[in-house]
């Protein structure tokens, strides 16, 4: 007895580990990066990617390779459409990977998409093959096509899909429970999206990626499935950071009693949580997409060739956690004129930025809505976006047609009654940079201005 008791840690590692395979080296993150930039499939930002875009694409996919890829439906929304469960792969390690169980979170969904067209068109090379040898690899591209109709984090009920897996009162977490019982994947992955205002601890700089080995009960246990998490998402942090250096966080890895990835995680299947946050600069969904499809793939061939068992865990550990310390935009010790009649005062502006789809003659449009979310001193704060306030005025948005080089003078009837919004915390980023050019003119140096407010709806 005392010896079986002695050789079941080894069992339960056998089980969850993938089996050693002659190591063919995988593409590198560059190069997959590469690949990405040249054979990404063609379609809307993530944003705007809606149920008729991936039920129309995933059935494209399984005709262009029927002997590759199977497709069925494992359930209906509460709305009635459709979700999707695509799989390619015969080896006997199972991976389920679910996207866009929050409807505003859809930036690993295009990324799956990316994922199966690499696997199309590469098939027939060795680290493709291998993969498809050694794993059968199930997705779930749009768990909650509800939300994502209408880029809500919740479905048509109202409810968190992610916090509903011990009641499943949703059909959606209904469906994910049943594909998990059925297919006992070896592991899974979690795929959301984060605020834009995460960190990479008090770095400032923005957590671009962040990872978490899914804990299984309130003690944050670890046994053999958590150490296969924990290789695993260190495997993702070493490929990232290649791309974008010193933008990997942790999540936090508080057990949530109620949280799909927890409960996962209890039933069997260890899973790996990936949430993409910001990045700095233009073409934002270009770079997340692509680091989701870099981090995906070289899981992936991590699991196949059994490569992630050399992994040193440490490196997950190792992560810095996440944090609260990144705005959108930071306005640096700039002279204040608040609107309300206050005497200028030097301050840092803190500006938080978020997109929203809003509906326009019917047609989905990308807003970016933003807010001063911090006010004073921040400096230690970082930002996507750092401007040097200093010699500079800040002033409310006085005239929406204001544009940079313009001379100006301030209004001389200048109130809170008179402007749709003065310069402080909570109110919308309509505001201007001014740099005083004497005798009361001062030129327009930049312009912010909140996509979403009521008064510019109908401008673009």
């Amino acid at each position: 007895m005392r010896r079986a008791w002695l050789l079941l840690p080894l069992s339960i590692a056998l089980a969850c580990a993938p089996a050693a395979r002659e190591e063919t080296p995988g593409p590198t993150p560059a190069a997959l990066a590469e690949i990405w930039d040249r054979e990404r499939v063609d379609q809307p930002p993530p944003p705007l990617l809606r149920h008729r875009d991936v039920e129309a694409r995933l059935r494209q996919v399984q005709q262009q390779a029927p002997d590759l890829f199977s497709l069925d439906t494992i359930g209906r929304s509460v709305e009635g459409r459709s979700i999707g469960h695509l799989w390619f792969g015969r080896g006997g390690f199972a991976v389920l990977l679910w996207s866009q169980m929050h409807g505003d979170e859809p930036t690993a969904t295009a990324a799956l998409f990316d994922l199966f067209e690499y696997v199309r068109r590469h098939r027939a090379e060795p680290p493709v093959a291998r993969m498809l040898e050694a794993l059968t690899v199930h997705a779930v591209p749009m768990l909650n096509p509800d939300g994502a109709e209408r880029y809500q984090r919740r479905n048509a009920q109202g409810i968190d899909i992610n916090r509903d897996a011990l009641m499943l009162q949703t059909p959606e977490g209904a469906a994910l429970k049943a594909l998990r019982d059925r297919l006992a994947p070896r592991i899974g992955f979690n795929l959301h999206n984060q605020g834009w205002r995460t960190s990479v601890g008090g770095t400032g700089r923005p957590a671009t990626i962040s990872l978490l080995s899914v804990a299984y009960d309130e003690a944050r246990s670890v046994d053999e499935r958590r150490r296969l998490t924990k290789k695993t998402a260190a495997v993702i942090r070493d490929a990232v950071e290649t791309l974008a250096p010193g933008q990997v966080a942790k999540y936090d890895d508080s057990f949530e009693p109620r949280a799909f990835g927890d409960n996962v995680t209890k039933w069997g299947t260890p899973v790996v949580l990936v949430e993409t946050g910001a990045w700095p600069g233009r073409d934002v969904d270009r770079h997340l997409v692509r680091l989701n499809f870099v981090a995906l793939v070289t899981a992936l061939d991590a699991l196949a060739s059994g490569r992630v068992e050399q992994v040193d865990p440490a490196r997950y550990d190792s992560l810095p956690m996440n944090e609260s310390r990144v705005l959108y935009q930071l306005i640096r010790r700039a002279s204040v004129l608040n609107g309300a009649g206050v005497p200028p005062f030097v301050a840092d502006i803190g500006i938080a930025g978020q997109r929203i789809v809003r509906k326009d003659n019917g047609t989905d449009r990308l807003l970016l809505q933003t807010r001063i979310e911090e006010f004073g001193d921040l400096s230690t704060f970082g930002a996507l976006e750092v401007i040097d306030g200093q010699g500079l005025t800040a002033a409310p948005l006085f005239d929406p047609a204001l544009v940079p080089g313009a001379v100006v003078t301030l209004p001389a009837e200048w109130s809170p009654e008179t402007l749709p919004n003065i310069v402080g915390p909570g109110q919308p980023a309509n505001l201007v940079l001014l740099r005083p050019q004497g005798d009361g003119r001062y030129r327009v140096e930049r312009v912010f201005v909140n996509e979403a407010s009521p008064e510019r709806a109908g401008e673009r």
